[in-house]
């Protein structure tokens, strides 16, 4: 049985945070490099990407908003499939790969107009870390 455990990894939900971009593509020629380490995750963890949740929003040059209108980071709790169809599918791969194996792991990469270098808000479990 494999045993890897998962991590997901999503950018660029606001479509003005082009440094998501960057950093999604960093992640990817890492991951799929020919290190060492690279193979040492490869090996040991199943890896979901997506590497742009607001194609919509980008093509058109919007800064924080949907095609639509809705900026997609304020609706992961209760997403459409009409109405934010990325979220929808993203929250769905999440979910699918929770019930198959333990989700060690998910980032949701940002730019910040306003701090500096890299930083992390995160949350945990039983404080809104979970899948509903």
């Amino acid at each position: 049985a494999d045993t890897r455990k998962g991590v997901v990894l999503t950018a660029r939900v606001h479509p003005g945070e082009v440094g998501s971009s960057w950093m999604m593509q960093g992640m990817l020629d890492f991951l799929t490099g020919a290190s060492l380490e690279a193979k040492i995750l490869r090996d040991n963890f199943i890896f979901k990407l997506v590497p742009m949740l607001n194609p919509d929003g980008v093509i058109v040059g919007n800064h924080r908003s949907s095609l639509a209108g809705a900026d997609l980071n304020r609706h992961w709790r209760e997403p459409t499939r009409a109405a934010h169809p990325t979220i929808h599918a993203a929250k769905e791969m999440a979910r699918t790969l929770a019930a198959e194996r333990e989700v060690v792991l998910f980032c949701d990469l940002h730019g910040h107009s306003k701090k500096s270098n890299a930083f992390m808000y995160g949350a945990l479990d039983g404080l809104g870390g979970s899948l509903p």
